[in-house]
């Protein structure tokens, strides 16, 4: 089974900043059990990150729910 764009946005403000939302249906795993992938990030004119959720598994110390900013990365309280 493979995997399918179910929603995508991205737009660029008139300071250059701008935001990128992609949401992935994939399959169920132990690494995505809702079967599905996600980040939306909002970041600077030079790509820098302002902010991102995502849930990449592989975050030592957080949860698969997770945000970046520029201080770090922190859970976010998930009742899916």
């Amino acid at each position: 089974m493979g995997t399918t764009v179910i929603y995508e946005d991205s737009d660029t403000f008139d300071d250059g900043s701008r935001y990128e939302m992609v949401a992935t249906d994939v399959p169920e795993s132990e690494d995505y059990p809702e079967g599905v992938k996600y980040r939306f990030q909002y970041m600077t004119a030079a790509g820098q990150t302002v902010l991102r959720f995502d849930n990449f598994p592989n975050h030592p110390d957080v949860g698969r729910h997770h945000y970046h900013t520029p201080d770090g990365v922190f859970d976010v309280e998930y009742t899916g």
